[in-house]
């Protein structure tokens, strides 16, 4: 069974900037574990067939407007049936004033309450992206998430075949570091991966012989990211000479984790190659890729070869 992972209401007041108008306990108790939300018109009408009762719930100037419209009673009995639900947060948006018995009936159900100054439509979409992320299914892997020419390559390899080694040099060369040793890869879509650090280690890193270094201490705040998204994985290591390695980039290299294919290559190292330099190509490489340009394509196109491209892929989800 999937890890239901939750954010608390403080959290997201604090974000958000939501006025708390009411709340049946402290706020950091009280916990969202749903990402998406709902505008609560048809319920108020009095329809609940595929309700999701455990999205927060937002009116706006529709819903009051309706609200407005009906007699005292039965506004009164149309707000208790959506509040007996136990929805985990009624936000009011637009700074509307709350009517009494909206009050009285959400500490009658211990629903929370919050209110925000923005319109509907512009809280709906901040509240989802930050619950997409905080609410996010996520792994953690051993590595190195690194930001290069705005690309988020995580470096896997062996331990002590040379990531963080790897790491500073390409700090030292004006790009940033975003975790070393435990990456958190989170799905925040469909189709794609951000990587942070835990708390607890974020921007310090490990040099064997030196010891640990705090990256963001010694060369900078430019010299660190919080999140960066996973755009290349770059697993190292060590020669073997009777390894066949790809020369042409021909074939496609994947890697899927939490179900999200994400390019990967294979870069096996020796003395005097320059890892630093090396990534950095790859970086600029699969930016060109995306943008459609395939350098092997047109090599081989100018020797009127045929391209056979062959897709491998690597499952993480059953590491």
């Amino acid at each position: 069974m999937a890890e239901i992972f939750t954010v608390s209401i403080a959290k997201i007041a604090d974000e958000l900037k939501l006025e708390i108008v009411y709340a049946p306990k402290d706020p950091s108790e009280l916990l969202i574990s749903d990402n998406d939300c709902n505008r609560p018109g048809l319920q108020l009408m009095g329809f609940y067939e595929y309700f999701n009762a455990e999205r927060t719930q937002i009116c706006g100037n529709m819903e009051f407007a309706y609200l407005a419209s009906l007699d005292e009673a039965t506004r009164r009995q149309r707000i208790d049936a959506l509040f007996a639900t136990k929805i985990p947060l009624f936000v009011v948006a637009r700074g509307h004033e709350l009517y009494p018995e909206m009050l009285e009936i959400a500490q009658k159900y211990e629903v929370p309450i919050a209110r925000t100054e923005d319109s509907t439509t512009a809280f709906i979409a901040s509240l989802i992206s930050f619950l997409n992320v905080k609410l996010a299914p996520r792994i953690t892997r051993h590595g190195v998430l690194i930001e290069v020419y705005g690309e988020g390559i995580l470096i896997v390899g062996e331990s002590g075949v040379g990531k963080s080694e790897t790491a500073i040099e390409l700090v030292k060369r004006g790009h940033r570091l975003v975790a070393d040793d435990a990456v958190e890869i989170r799905r925040v879509s469909s189709s794609s991966l951000v990587g942070s650090s835990p708390d607890n280690i974020r921007h310090f890193l490990e040099l064997r012989g030196i010891g640990i270094i705090n990256t963001r201490r010694l060369f900078g705040m430019g010299a660190v990211k919080v999140t960066e998204k996973i755009d290349l994985i770059v697993e190292l290591e060590p020669w073997d000479s009777e390894k066949l390695y790809d020369r042409m980039g021909v074939d496609n290299q994947y890697t899927t984790i939490l179900g999200v294919k994400v390019p990967s290559l294979t870069i096996p190292i020796k003395p005097g190659r320059n890892l630093a330099v090396i990534l950095e190509v790859a970086a600029m490489n699969n930016r060109q890729k995306k943008m459609g340009y395939n350098a092997a394509q047109e090599l081989l196109n100018n020797l009127g070869l045929q391209m056979d491209n062959k897709d491998t892929v690597k499952n993480w989800d059953a590491v």
